[in-house]
């Protein structure tokens, strides 16, 4: 749903990253996501964040960022907001190689 403040048309892009934890650490993962600090909530052109696993596979996360414009996408993902966000996840989590991926998604409709 897109939030009042913010026509469909500007809402253009949003990021789906997926991962999948290896050593069993499911649940510190998902208590890290409930008590994130929402830094990205203040930067520019962020709209939500939704955190979601599939039904059946606990260990799997998929991240919805989405975001005015795919610009502001990438500002966010190589500034120090984004690697101070990840500071919250549990020390000595392992995630499964080759299951770590970012999807780019254009909005179509609603």
């Amino acid at each position: 749903m897109i939030p009042a403040n913010h026509e469909e048309k500007e809402l253009a892009f949003v990021a789906l990253s997926r991962f999948t934890v290896a050593n069993g650490m499911e649940e510190e993962v998902r208590a890290a996501f409930v008590a994130r600090p929402h830094l990205v909530d203040a930067v520019a052109g962020f709209v939500r964040m939704e955190v979601l696993r599939p039904q059946g596979h606990p260990e799997e996360f998929w991240l919805m960022t989405w975001w005015l414009d795919e610009r502001s996408f990438d500002a966010w993902h190589r500034s120090h907001v984004y690697h101070d966000s990840h500071r919250g996840m549990p020390k000595g989590l392992k995630l499964v190689p080759g299951r770590t991926e970012i999807s780019r998604l254009e909005l179509v409709a609603e």
